[in-house]
């Protein structure tokens, strides 16, 4: 089990990572953000992007899903009160593989409940090319480990 304890200042997490294909772009946004740039290949080329691009929240959804897979899974993870910001910084294109990783920036024990703590993270989202396409900060709350 990982807890509070566990997520040092400046420790770095490789969360990892994902190819995205044009179906799934595709249907993600046809339910969360049908915006024509994400789900017609055809008007995207027309668009401010020149074709299709992944949705900013498919790349958070993709980001959370390997967080919990890579380490959330198995910790006292009690959630999170909420992010600060969220920087989408180049489109994510079919077949771009996206490489995710974490870096705690902040650490403290919760002031109201003695058994959690708070950790500020920064998620880092990085293509093929080694290009930053997303960075996001926010808080997690953790369970802090047992006494004996």
């Amino acid at each position: 089990m990982i807890y509070w304890e566990d997520f040092t200042v400046g420790s770095r997490i490789e969360m990892g990572r994902h190819t995205f294909t044009e179906e799934e772009i595709v249907a993600f946004a046809k339910q969360f953000d049908p915006q024509p740039f994400h789900t017609d290949p055809q008007a995207a080329k027309q668009s401010f992007f020149g074709g299709l691009i992944a949705s900013g929240w498919h790349t958070c959804a993709v980001g959370m899903r390997l967080t919990v897979e890579s380490h959330v899974g198995r910790s006292a993870s009690l959630g999170s009160p909420g992010l600060d910001n969220i920087r989408w910084l180049k489109p994510v294109r079919a077949g771009d593989t996206i490489s995710y990783s974490r870096v705690v920036l902040e650490s403290r024990p919760s002031a109201s409940r003695p058994d959690a703590g708070l950790t500020k993270s920064r998620w880092e989202a990085v293509n093929q090319a080694g290009e930053l396409v997303m960075t996001m900060e926010g808080w997690g709350m953790f369970g802090r480990r047992p006494r004996a």
